[in-house]
């Protein structure tokens, strides 16, 4: 049998519904980052950067682009003949199908997998955070302790603590008490949704619990260990984690990356980030452009000017455009004479001349006020926005738009204009 210390589980299903029209066609760790990443990669290289060499990664919701990208695992070092990376999404089975239901059903529903391995401890991971751990450090810690469950917490404000679930410890950081979103919380330990479990621990509470309606780590499997007084202990990490689940956060995470002195550092030569990566020629930044803190992508054109933003690759910045503080990811056409301020324009976009994003002031967004919000302007996916109009903030648009959804030219501030084929 096939024997692995410690195998990874990364949850990758979720549709990412606060990140609005980013996430309709896509899985949220497949959404563009940083302007070469997806946001996966930064799980998948923690892992491989940890000596974790063996990694499920449970698809569900739109996985294609998430599936193409991960492709054998190679960006990652993960295509291995023992282990390596393996992509699972829902199958049928002979007694029953269904789509994963919650964070520990979709694990539960790979127990063959994970038993395949016969691993001493098991790490489940979620796929839609920005951040840099060694799990292996995690790991001394777990096996130190002598614990059966090891909780990765992060020290948060208390005030914010009511939106998360928090880990009450004693003096040796084992972990007394814990409460989800709790209104008073009693600490300021967040946990992080990444665990070290001893597989003998995980396989007794998955499978005393699989017949528990959208089985969650959080609601069922860590109550259950805790009732069955396992050594439950929390791991403190003081590192950069941004948990980038709406636009806002989406794009103050990306602006965090061109500070002049970055509080998560790219180009660290000790802990890479990989990905996959296109053959692509270099970037070209014209004669009379000016380019101001940004990051650009490979194979990207300049001939405008750009401030303060995070530029994908393969784009067109036309004549004369100004970009200021916005986010572009691959492919994305941008026209002439156009000027784009704190925009998010996601991928295989094109901008027609002499358009203008972000201008006005703040309205609430009339549909979706809780998503379209900060004065950011969105645009979805293979959209396109004729020339000459002028769009407000805290707007979307979704679909092939032309002159006629503009009246006056204009999509006033606050206003949505989702197409037929942009549904969300």
């Amino acid at each position: 049998m096939i024997k692995k210390e410690m195998i990874a589980m990364l949850l990758a299903g979720g549709q990412g519904s606060r990140l609005g029209v980013l996430t309709s066609k896509v899985a949220k760790p497949a959404v563009a980052f940083g302007g070469k990443y997806r946001i996966i990669d930064f799980p998948l290289s923690n892992c491989i950067n940890s000596g974790v060499d063996t990694v499920g990664v449970l698809t569900q919701y739109q996985p294609l682009r998430l599936n193409t990208h991960i492709g054998i695992g190679i960006p990652w070092d993960l295509d291995r003949n023992i282990g390596g990376v393996t992509v699972l999404p829902p199958y049928e089975k002979s007694n029953n199908s269904e789509w994963y239901t919650g964070t520990a059903n979709a694990i539960y529903q790979n127990f063959d997998y994970m038993d395949s391995f016969n691993p001493d401890y098991v790490l489940i991971l979620g796929g839609d955070h920005i951040y840099k751990m060694d799990y292996d450090v995690m790991l001394e810690c777990h096996r130190a302790k002598n614990a059966d469950v090891t909780i990765a917490v992060m020290p948060v404000p208390i005030e914010e603590a009511k939106r998360f679930g928090v880990m009450i410890t004693d003096g040796d950081k084992r972990i007394t008490d814990f409460e989800e979103k709790p209104e008073n919380p009693r600490s300021n330990l967040a946990s992080m949704g990444i665990y070290i479990f001893n597989w003998a621990t995980l396989k007794e509470a998955l499978l005393n619990n699989a017949d528990l309606p959208n089985l969650d780590f959080g609601k069922h499997v860590i109550p259950y260990c805790h009732k069955k007084d396992a050594s439950l202990y929390a791991y403190e990490f003081n590192g950069y984690w941004k948990d980038v689940g709406t636009l806002e956060s989406y794009w103050e995470a990306n602006m965090e990356l061109i500070d002049i002195v970055p509080e998560f550092n790219l180009y660290e030569e000790y802990w890479k980030i990989y990905t996959k990566s296109e053959i692509l020629p270099p970037q070209y930044i014209a004669d009379n452009t000016w380019v101001e803190k940004c990051i650009i992508g490979e194979g990207t054109r300049v001939y405008g000017k750009v401030y303060n933003s995070v530029i994908g690759c393969g784009v067109t910045i036309g004549k004369d455009c100004i970009v200021r503080d916005s986010i572009i990811m691959n492919n994305v056409d941008i026209g002439a004479g156009c000027e784009l301020y704190k925009a998010i324009v996601a991928e295989n976009v094109v901008v027609g001349a002499d358009v203008k994003l972000g201008i006005g002031d703040e309205v609430a967004n009339e549909t979706d006020p809780h998503i379209y919000s900060s004065g950011i302007v969105t645009i979805g996916e293979k959209s396109t926005v004729p020339a000459g109009v002028t769009v407000g903030k805290n707007t979307v648009i979704f679909g092939i738009t032309d002159l006629s959804d503009y009246p006056d030219n204009l999509l006033p501030s606050g206003k949505s204009l989702i197409k037929a084929g942009g549904e969300v």
